[in-house]
Parts: C-alpha cells; sequence; structure tokens
C-alpha cells in the first residue's frame, strides 16, 4: 500500500527539527580505534576523514573501562563458553549465573539487600517507574531530570505530576506540603548527576525532607534517584551522589554503559522491591537481559572500581578535570565547575556554539554540543567529558586548539 501521504508528513516534521536546531544529523561512524601510545591517549577513525585521528572528549566512558584488558578478556572466555546472546528474557531460561553474580556483587557495592539488572539504564528508569507510580500518587519532578524520567512518568500517568525548579529545594517542600492528603503514595525522582551541567542533586536535603514529612503519606515517600553519570566516577570510592552527599536513597538506578564501559542498566534496593519489580516491571519481564559475556566484563569493572586500582582511576580522573578546568578559567571561558568530568563551557549562543563544535572538530576533537531547545535559550554550551582514557598531553592539547580559537 502507498504510503505517500505519510512519508510527506514525517518529511515536514524531519524539516521542522532541522530548522529548530532539535535534529541530531548523520551520525558519526568509528571505523576504528588506535590504542594509547606512548603521551597519547586512544584514538579514533572515522568514516570519511580519512586518515584523520580524533580524540573523545564526549565519552561516557569516564574511568576508560571499556578498553581494558581484562574487560575484554572476560568479555571474550564467556562468550566462547556460552554464546553472544541470552536467547530468552530472565524468566523462561535467560537468567545465566553471570547475571546473579553482577547483581549481587552491585548489590553489596552499594550497600542493598538485592539488585536487578535491565538492558539499559533506560529501559530501568521506565520499567520501574510505571509499575510504582500508581493512579493515587502524586510524582514530584526536578525540571532538568534526564529524558527517561520524563517519559516514565508520561507512560505512568500518575494522579498528579509537581515540577520543581531545578535543584530548588524550597519549592520542593512546598510541593510535599500541597501533596499532604491529596495521594497515598508520594514519589520524588531526580538525576544525581544531571547530564547537561554536571551538577548534581543535594540527596541529603531531599532524604530530610522525605523523612520529615514521610508520616503524612499511607504509603510513603519514595525517593528515586537515577545516578547513571555519578556511579563510577562521582565520589570518594565512585559509589557516586550518594557518597558525595552523605545519603542513602530508597531506590538507586545505576548505568553499566557509562563508567563500567559496558551495557545495561540496574537498580539496586530491599529485597521485596526487586522481588517486586521482577514480576511487575515490563521493561524487565518482557525484554532480553544484557548478554551473559557482557555481565562478565560488568563485573570485572565493578571488582576494579572497588579496589585500590579503582580509587587511583578516580584521582586520576579528578586530577585530569581540574586540570582541563583550571585551563579553561585561564583562558577565559565561562565553565560550570563541580567535582565530576562533566565540564560545561557555557558559549551561551546558538549559532557560536555550532561554530565553536565545528572548529573543534577539524582540529581532532569530538565534543557535544548542546544548543535550544535542548537547553534554555542563554544556557547553550559545549559539554566536554573527561575520561581516564585522556592523558596530559591530550588536556593540554585541546586547550591549546582553544587557545588558538579565542586569539582568532
Amino acid at each position: 500500500m502507498p504510503i505517500e501521504k505519510l512519508l510527506n508528513a514525517l518529511s515536514i516534521e524531519i524539516k521542522e527539527l532541522e530548522e529548530s536546531g532539535r535534529a541530531k544529523g548523520e551520525e558519526k561512524i568509528i571505523t576504528k580505534v588506535k590504542k594509547a601510545e606512548r603521551e597519547k591517549g586512544p584514538r579514533y577513525i572515522l568514516e570519511g576523514f580519512g586518515d584523520k585521528e580524533f580524540i573523545k572528549m564526549n565519552s561516557n566512558s569516564y574511568l576508560g573501562m571499556s578498553l581494558r584488558e581484562e574487560l575484554i578478556k572476560a568479555e571474550e572466555e564467556t562468550a566462547r563458553d556460552y554464546g553472544v546472546g541470552p536467547g530468552a528474557v530472565r524468566f523462561i531460561s535467560g537468567t545465566y549465573k553471570h547475571h546473579r553474580e553482577l547483581e549481587r556483587k552491585l548489590a553489596e557495592f552499594h550497600g542493598r539487600e538485592d539488585c536487578i539488572i535491565f538492558s539499559s539504564a533506560y529501559s530501568t528508569v521506565m520499567g520501574i517507574l510505571t509499575p510504582l507510580i500508581t493512579g493515587d500518587s502524586i510524582v514530584i519532578s526536578d525540571e532538568l531530570n534526564h529524558n527517561c524520567i520524563i517519559n516514565a512518568i508520561r507512560l505512568a500517568r500518575p494522579k498528579e505530576k509537581l515540577i520543581y525548579k531545578h535543584l530548588d529545594m524550597i519549592e520542593l517542600e512546598n510541593q510535599i506540603k500541597y501533596s499532604r492528603g491529596n495521594a497515598k503514595r508520594l514519589i520524588i525522582v531526580t538525576d544525581g548527576i544531571f547530564s547537561m551541567r554536571g551538577d548534581y542533586a543535594p540527596l541529603d536535603v531531599i532524604m530530610r525532607l522525605a523523612n520529615e514529612y514521610d508520616k503524612d503519606f499511607e504509603e510513603n515517600i519514595l525517593v528515586v534517584v537515577d545516578d547513571s553519570h555519578g556511579v563510577g566516577a562521582f565520589g570518594n570510592t565512585g559509589r557516586g551522589t550518594e557518597e558525595y552527599t552523605g545519603a542513602k536513597v530508597d531506590i538507586l538506578i545505576g548505568t553499566l554503559g557509562k563508567a563500567f564501559g559496558v551495557n545495561g542498566g540496574y537498580l539496586v534496593g530491599s529485597k521485596t522491591l526487586i522481588r517486586y519489580l521482577r514480576e511487575k516491571a515490563p521493561f524487565y519481564v518482557y525484554s532480553n537481559p544484557i548478554t551473559p559475556s557482557e555481565a562478565a566484563a560488568a563485573l570485572k569493572a565493578v571488582e576494579i572500581l572497588d579496589s585500590e586500582e579503582g580509587r587511583k582511576l578516580l584521582e586520576k580522573l579528578r586530577a585530569l578535570t581540574k586540570r582541563f578546568e583550571k585551563g579553561l578559567k585561564e583562558l577565559g571561558f565561562e565553565i560550570i565547575e563541580s567535582d565530576h568530568p562533566i565540564v560545561p563551557l557555557m558559549v551561551r549562543d546558538t549559532k557560536k556554539t555550532a561554530a565553536l563544535v565545528r572548529y573543534l572538530q577539524e582540529n581532532g576533537v569530538l565534543v557535544t554540543g548542546l544548543s535550544y531547545p535542548v537547553v534554555p535559550k542563554g544556557d547553550e554550551e559545549i559539554r566536554f567529558q573527561i575520561s581516564c582514557d585522556h592523558t596530559e598531553y591530550d588536556i593540554d592539547y585541546v586547550l591549546e586548539v582553544l587557545r588558538k580559537y579565542g586569539k582568532g
């Protein structure tokens, strides 16, 4: 059946995305990875750019785990023994010992009773909020929460959704007070680290407020935190925003696809909660898990992080981040400082942001430019992400490229 009218409607929508600056455009295709050598970290070869080498300054692999030989060996050996896919969802015959070993290790790492693994952090958030948000629940969410949280709340259709200004604890408390008597269950959901800015939620304050008003709700106040950018990259031992703020939330969500360098998402919490989610979370029940070999590689990553070697990696990450921040400030650039390896360079203009992204790419540096409407007007930025894959040489090279741009 001809579908020209539909295709025409889709083409119009694509054009609107392009004209508004929201279109992602064609994806860059990596055709080769050159391992680190001498003073240089890994370099990437892209399709259409010949032999030109690029530094990735927009990778979520904060600890450089994805290229570590220990992880590669663990994944290869497990794939050889168990195959390259699970072949079924978990409750049928898709649960391998590697999944449970990883879940037990993650629960121990975060000081929780149990853990449940999903195919991604996005599906973790979507999968757990939908069964936990009932028709008699009110949800309170930070205005800069990740897209997965926004879509999960839409899908769940709570009794009411309240949005508080970014990190505004006074407004959060007022919304908690408003919710008293209007719902059995109150769910506060927030990112730990906010991916656009590298700032963090004050979980200690949020938990204090939750504990103070919990008695006013028949089915409690539940605090849910997606710390995908925090775990493995934030806190003295990499335990994320909880460790940094000295708080412990009710439900903690993390990812295996960022600092741990592999693939998949997870949630840690009480045994009863995890048992319930294994029965009721649709993105878990009806989706294949990560492969046994991915689980084995992720387990190795957690073991490395939870060791003296992991603490050395975190020290290196912090040192490289501060070196880069210091260099940017000395060059006169505006940044948002934090102890997290996301370093936003505030450009505050859409055209200038696009021009700087192009200039950096021309000079072998891959970055992410964020412009309106992805971020509010006036908050346009270049998001740099520091990684243990980087070297001091790499950091200084990027700073020199930016110095020349500033002079131009």
